[in-house]
C-alpha cells in the first residue's frame, strides 16, 4: 500500500485544548507509511459565504487543498452548547458545495469525560452523512482526556490514552487497506 496522508482537525481554538492535544498525539503515533497533518488554520477560515464558495479567501483555498491531498480525515471536537463549536461547523460549511469530504473516508475521536460531548458529535455525523463521507466506524473511540494528563509538549503521556489512539489509528489503516484491495463495483450493463 501507498503512503496514506491523515489529516487531523481540531473543532478546538483553545491553546490549551485537549481535543488539539489528542490529534498532536496522534502525529507522534501515525502506524509506518502515515504522514498525519494536524489542521492548524481553524480560527483563520472567515465565516462561511455561498457568494465566496467559487473564489473562496485563502484560508479556505489552504483548507480545501488539505482535504483534497488527504487519504482520509480524523475529527476531534469539544461541545459547546450541546452542539458542534461555531468554527468547526463554518468549516464544515466550507466543504459542502465543494464536495471536499464526499466519499473521503472519516472518523472522530471524542476526549470528553464519559457521556460527555455526545451531541457535538451527533451532528458531526448528521453532516457527515450530509456530504457522504465514509465514517470508519471502528476509528470512532471515546478516550476522555483530563487536563492534567497533557505534557508541557503539548501532547498526552497518559499509556492507556495513547493505546487508543493507536488502535484507532490502526482502524483507519486497516480500512484503507481494505478499501484499496477491494474489487471494483461492476457497473451495470
Amino acid at each position: 500500500m501507498a503512503e496514506t496522508r491523515l489529516l487531523l482537525i481540531s473543532g478546538s481554538t483553545r491553546e490549551a485544548s485537549t481535543n488539539t492535544a489528542a490529534l498532536r498525539t496522534a502525529v507522534t503515533l501515525a502506524p509506518t507509511g502515515t504522514v498525519a497533518v494536524l489542521y492548524d488554520g481553524l480560527a483563520d477560515l472567515p465565516a462561511f459565504t455561498p457568494d465566496d464558495d467559487d473564489a473562496p479567501p485563502p484560508a479556505v483555498a489552504a483548507l480545501r487543498a488539505q482535504l483534497a491531498a488527504a487519504d482520509t480525515v480524523l475529527f476531534c471536537t469539544p461541545e459547546y452548547a450541546g452542539a458542534l463549536p461555531g468554527s468547526l461547523k463554518n468549516l464544515l460549511g466550507w466543504t459542502v458545495g465543494t464536495c471536499d469530504l464526499y466519499d473521503k473516508p472519516a472518523a472522530w475521536i471524542n476526549v470528553a469525560a464519559l457521556g460527555r460531548g455526545l451531541g457535538a458529535l451527533a451532528e458531526l455525523a448528521t453532516v457527515l452523512g450530509y456530504v457522504t463521507a465514509e465514517v470508519i466506524e471502528a476509528a470512532c473511540v471515546a478516550i476522555p482526556v483530563a487536563r492534567d494528563a497533557v505534557a508541557a509538549d503539548g501532547t498526552v503521556s497518559d499509556e492507556a490514552v495513547r493505546a487508543t489512539l493507536v488502535a484507532a489509528l490502526q482502524a483507519i489503516t486497516d480500512h484503507l487497506a481494505a478499501r484499496d484491495s477491494a474489487p471494483p463495483a461492476a457497473t451495470p450493463a
